[in-house]
């Protein structure tokens, strides 16, 4: 029999996520109307500067993730919005309003903090209640308000409850519940999940993911965690040292990032250091078909080919499945079983042309195998259909194709030709 908890929390995620569906079909047919945006935010902390003219907007009913390290500037972001940081420079707009020089308490914004911050001393109602009681709201108001909301979170047996009484996940829907209260123009929400167990994290990620769909409010998260981001974001934007990276939807920044930083901070991505020449890539010994990949550079411009393991198809035979474009051939020199797939290091048949005066090598990987005059290693990941159709060992010859791959320019080598082209016209 299932535990009454496992229950709540099953019959939570189905009814909010029924709801949910409609609204993303609806939303899917409709332009979406932007709720939040950040317009060129500039912010120094004494010398150091945090953020560097960033911008994004926020629709209605979206759910943006800021994804970043530490130090990414996505916690000054979120404070900027909230009130609690004054930007250098740049403004903050909410349903078109500017709220840049506003106090926090005249926003409308909801924080969602990691610790929920519910008083222990309160019930579950009383805490859910407590903003609008403060707000000097009727007792009538109060009580058919936190009712209403009580059902929205699942939470009606409970209501009488305290903190202490309930789980993490519930404990994390009252938070929601009292910021919901006085209807906040957005929600941030501050890495909820970061001090709870991996298990529970899925589950609640799932469950808020669910319940805002439902309510159509616009909400922020940050986080560092890729995973995280990809599930509960509509939308993410990577951030780098303060930087912009990228906006886009999970799929857009997973399978199509912009930059180096992209493809290598979400996700593993394999990087080869080539030349767009003819429509190919360029590397060493070998070179690529890129199409229209390619076309986006000059001939002869340094660039990075990055693609992902799971895009690398291996064969021992040669033959290789349409729409596989053929790269080189390589040797398989490590084989790890990791439970949903296999983890391979594969040599790839590339060498190294010589490099002119100060030009870095040809080729440039992301992982720590140690590279050779006798080829260049990846990783690939293969799934277990494909481990078992296709049994391969270390010290196989394979032929290397791959699925997808995209081509970026080589931004750091045309740093360090700018740099010494500088040098010469002084």
């Amino acid at each position: 029999m299932m535990p009454k908890q496992a229950a709540d929390d099953r019959g939570f995620v189905e009814s909010a996520a029924a709801g949910a569906d409609g609204a993303a079909r609806a939303q899917e047919t409709a332009e979406v109307e932007v709720a939040a945006s950040v317009r060129a935010l500039s912010k120094s902390f004494k010398k150091t500067r945090v953020l560097e003219d960033v911008s994004f907007d926020v629709g209605v009913g979206e759910a943006l993730v800021l994804l970043g390290a530490s130090g990414s500037g996505k916690t000054t972001i979120l404070r900027i919005i909230a009130g609690l940081e004054q930007p250098d420079s740049g403004s903050v707009i909410l349903h078109g309003r500017d709220v840049t020089d506003l106090p926090a308490r005249e926003r409308g914004v909801g924080v969602i903090f990691q610790s929920y911050a519910l008083f222990p001393r309160m019930t579950v109602q009383e805490n859910i209640g407590y903003g609008l009681r403060i707000r000097g709201r009727r007792r009538r108001e109060v009580k058919e308000k936190v009712k209403s909301l009580l059902e929205l979170v699942h939470l009606e047996e409970h209501r009488k409850k305290y903190p202490h009484q309930l789980s993490g996940g519930q404990q994390q829907r009252v938070a929601i519940a009292r910021t919901l209260a006085y209807q906040p123009q957005v929600l941030l929400f501050d890495e909820p999940f970061g001090a709870l167990d991996a298990q529970t994290r899925v589950r609640l990620r799932r469950e808020i993911r669910a319940l805002l769909r439902e309510v159509n409010v616009p909400a922020i998260f940050i986080t560092h965690d890729q995973e995280e981001a990809l599930e509960l974001g509509d939308r993410i934007a990577v951030l780098h040292a303060g930087h912009l990276e990228q906006v886009g939807t999970p799929e857009e920044v997973y399978n199509r990032p912009e930059t180096e930083y992209v493809a290598t901070f979400l996700g593993a991505a394999n990087l080869l250091l080539g030349v767009a020449a003819g429509g190919r890539v360029e590397l060493g010994t070998a070179s690529i078909e890129a199409g229209a990949e390619s076309a986006r550079f000059r001939e002869g411009q340094s660039v990075k080919l990055v693609f992902r393991p799971e895009d690398v198809h291996l064969s021992l035979t040669g033959a290789l499945p349409e729409g596989c474009r053929r790269l080189t051939n390589g040797v398989i020199e490590e084989k790890h079983f990791v439970g949903a797939y296999e983890r391979l290091t594969v040599r790839l048949d590339l060498v190294a042309r010589l490099p002119s005066a100060g030009e870095p090598p040809l080729y440039e990987v992301t992982i720590n195998t140690p590279e050779t005059s006798l080829g260049v290693p990846i990783f690939v990941t293969r799934p277990k259909p494909e481990v078992s159709a296709t049994a391969l060992k270390v010290g196989d010859r394979v032929a290397v194709c791959l699925t997808a791959f995209r081509v970026l320019p080589n931004f750091a080598l045309a740093s360090e030709r700018a740099s010494r082209t500088l040098d010469t016209q002084k």
